[in-house]
């Protein structure tokens, strides 16, 4: 693959969270100098000591290979100043409503206004998810603020989609790049920025390949509105398809069907393809649930009802709840027993709790009488710091965890939890029931070591 030498530009990442983290080390990798700014002091000490900050597989590597163009700081106002694109990408949790808190996105803004820049012109590049209409918003603060001899500030949306436990690679092999503008100076400046992504005219980094027959990068040119609302439908509609499949699993439940076997059957659609047709306990993490919530917020505004995205939050609220529900027909009564979960992270190689089916499993057990142990390779430190009232025993490895439980709930796929050493678990619990709860293990050979087999939608065993 071949291309031009592209410029290198002063970049100022303003957000040190999973977003700002990656997009920044990348950008770095790639050749531009970039400097990241965050208000925690500690993060900032961890990060210019090279201590990680986040679980993410690559991303260290990453920094460590771009570390002479890569800095962190707690202040960032020369930075700023002399940056050729500033990219805000800070976190927007959900409010009360479901709406969206922009209150990170404002202050940074605000900061951005009350510098006098040294370039002649600025691009404003905001990758923080935010609801539609931001774009214009964000440009009225920017102007508002501006010093009567600084040059002009163009604001662009360019939205991240960045899947936690791949960002790296998501990051530098993308199916597309969006970027909202109608200011063709500013699409020239993000075109130049991304030049490498998009002609793949890079080195590859080790341990993160290029993927197999992977294409050229579609890069989409759109207004601001339009940028911003492609997020929020991508989310939308992944979360979508997760829980039909999932409705389909308890259709499957009912008949002795094996969804595993119909997902495949209508993944070979191409109209339908594949991807994120796994049945089970449902999706977690601060993306899918933060953004339909703040689009279901955003069509409340306008007087929109959107029942397909609305019934995909309760299919999954109702995965969740299933778990307990398939416990209980195991296990009758919860009272007195114990459960080990094994997971805690929302997905595998990150560790992220947030909004983690887990976390709301365990609360349930708890509720109803049983006691609850958990195992996770990365996620168990942060568990206890964040969650220290939560009454969860935790064990150092699968097979302290499954000793004296009733049942064992596989929650989060991690790699290790696919090659579970069955034999030696059934001989240490009490009683031997397995719930598959991501649809990851094989029931014959599950059931071959002495537990009964409980999947979603896929409980055959013969």
């Amino acid at each position: 693959m071949t291309g031009g030498m592209p410029r290198c530009y002063q970049i100022c990442v303003i957000g040190c969270g999973y977003v700002g983290l990656v997009t920044g080390g990348c950008l770095a990798y790639l050749g531009h100098r970039v400097v990241c700014v965050d208000l925690d002091r500690d993060r900032i000490t961890a990060l210019q000591n090279g201590v990680p900050v986040i679980h993410e597989p690559g991303l260290a590597e990453i920094q460590r290979l771009a570390e002479k163009r890569l800095l962190y700081t707690t202040g960032g106002t020369e930075d700023m100043a002399q940056a050729d694109i500033i990219i805000v990408a800070v976190g927007t949790p959900s409010l009360p409503d479901g709406g969206v808190d922009l209150t990170q996105v404002e202050d940074a803004l605000r900061k951005i206004a009350g510098i006098h820049q040294q370039r002649e012109r600025q691009v404003v590049a905001i990758k923080s998810t935010v609801p539609a209409g931001t774009g214009e918003w964000a440009s009225a603060l920017l102007q508002s603020g501006r010093q009567p001899t600084a040059a002009r500030r163009t604001v662009v949306s360019n939205p991240e989609f960045l899947r936690e436990g791949s960002a790296v690679g998501d990051m530098l092999y993308p199916d597309r790049i969006v970027v909202g503008t109608v200011d063709s100076w500013a699409l020239e400046m993000m075109e130049n920025l991304y030049q490498p992504i998009l002609t793949q005219n890079f080195s590859v980094p080790p341990g993160i390949p290029r993927p197999h027959d992977f294409p050229l990068p579609a890069m989409v040119r759109c207004k601001p509105v339009t940028a911003e609302l492609i997020k929020y439908a991508a989310n939308a509609f992944l979360s979508v398809k997760v829980s039909f499949i999932n409705e389909i699993a308890g259709l499957c439940d009912k008949l002795g069907a094996d969804v595993r076997q119909v997902a495949v059957g209508i993944g070979l659609d191409r109209r339908i393809g594949p991807l994120f047709l796994q049945a089970g306990i449902g999706w977690g993490g601060n993306c899918f649930g933060k953004d339909t919530a703040a689009l279901l917020a955003t069509a409340r505004e306008y007087g929109l009802e959107m029942p397909i995205t609305k019934g995909a939050v309760e299919v999954n609220r109702r995965q969740r709840r299933m778990v307990i529900e398939k416990l209980q027909q195991e296990l009758k009564t919860l009272r007195g027993k114990t459960v080990g979960l094994l997971g805690l992270t929302f997905k595998p190689n990150t560790d992220d709790l947030r909004d983690a089916p887990a976390l709301a499993i365990a609360g349930q057990l708890v509720r109803l009488g049983a006691f609850v142990k958990a195992c996770d390779p990365v996620g168990v430190p942060g568990c206890r710091q964040q969650y220290p009232d939560l009454a969860i025993t935790y064990a150092d490895n699968v097979l302290d965890l499954a000793k004296g439980c009733d049942a064992l709930v596989l929650v989060t796929e991690w790699e290790e939890f696919r090659h579970l050493p069955l034999p030696a678990l059934a001989e240490v619990m009490r009683q031997r029931v397995l719930v598959d709860g991501r649809n990851v293990l094989d029931p014959l050979e599950v059931a071959a070591a002495g537990f009964r087999y409980v999947g979603f939608g896929s409980n055959q065993q013969s």
